[in-house]
């Protein structure tokens, strides 16, 4: 007798979640252009403020059935200086580029992901994959070429969005370890809190404005990004599969690019159109090919 399906309610909580989850993190641009300390500080202010929420939801957590090696502990704090370093790229292209070229080229860690597995697998990539490489570089270019015609501030703006893919897939890699053994709202904790002092020494360094006059925007981006967007993506990635997630992932330069339509009046040309299709196109067939040459996707949560 085969067992009763799960009721409709249950279906739906976590496309519900992923939805949710993916529109959070679009937003987080939104809020970095919103705030009044330097795109550096936000970062920082994005991990300090969620700090308690993170550890309170890790202490409902398993505990790691062994104790936490010197080596994976100093693999966590690595991991956590790379994601400062990722947030401090990504919010400063934030400020030069379109909310919509910020979120494909800071997810573009999923495409890094699938050549290193080519590399790592020692294989060449399969017809679907050369398909994601050949969408990615010609999409890569028509946008990068487009914020080229805009000003050179806004290919610099792209570039940075392009680092800070690069050094979340390290982030991944350096800590594939650590999620065999840690749950994941503690790994997130310990990893954050590794990065903030990072992210306030480098906006420091940077000359930013660290202390705020108006908290509501960075309240909103932990909130939004480090909460709600992490949260539900690590609740809902379990239910499905790398396609549905890479779907999913549409949702985020599309919310982008709306809110910067809608408060910034970054309007997009049909070529514009073509080069995000052509880039989102490949990050989906990235985080297919990503299941079996790189990390799960349940560990790409981006943004």
């Amino acid at each position: 007798m085969n067992p009763p399906a799960d009721p409709p309610r249950h279906r739906l909580l976590p496309l519900a979640a992923l939805l949710i989850g993916n529109a959070a993190l679009a937003l987080g641009p939104y809020f970095v252009r919103l705030a009044d300390s330097g795109p550096i500080a936000a970062g920082f202010w994005r991990l300090a403020l969620a700090l308690p929420l993170l550890f309170l939801f890790a202490s409902r957590e398993p505990s790691p059935a062994a104790p936490v090696s010197r080596k994976l502990l100093l693999a966590i704090g690595l991991g956590g200086v790379f994601f400062a370093l990722d947030l401090s790229s990504w919010h400063v292209g934030i400020g030069f580029t379109r909310l919509g070229n910020a979120a494909l080229f800071g997810n573009s860690g999923s495409l890094i992901l699938m050549v290193w597995g080519f590399l790592v697998w020692h294989r060449w990539p399969k017809a679907r994959e050369w398909l994601g490489i050949a969408a990615a570089f010609t999409g890569a270019a028509i946008l990068l070429g487009r914020s080229f015609e805009v000003s050179a501030q806004t290919l610099i703006g792209d570039l940075f969005c392009l680092l800070a893919g690069l050094l979340y897939a390290g982030y991944l890699l350096i800590l594939q370890d650590a999620r065999r053994v840690l749950a994941s709202w503690r790994l997130l904790g310990w990893s954050s809190a590794a990065g903030v002092p990072v992210l306030l020494l480098v906006a420091i360094l940077h000359g930013e404005p660290v202390w705020p006059q108006h908290w509501g925007p960075l309240v909103a981006l932990a909130f939004s990004s480090q909460i709600v967007g992490q949260g539900m993506l690590v609740y809902s990635l379990r239910h499905f599969s790398p396609l549905a997630i890479g779907l999913a992932l549409l949702t985020q330069p599309a919310i982008a690019a709306l809110a910067g339509w809608l408060a910034f009046g970054e309007r997009l040309g049909w070529i514009d159109v073509v080069g995000m299709a052509l880039l989102a196109s490949a990050l989906v067939i990235a985080r297919v090919a990503g299941e079996s040459t790189g990390p799960t996707a349940a560990d790409k949560v981006t943004g």
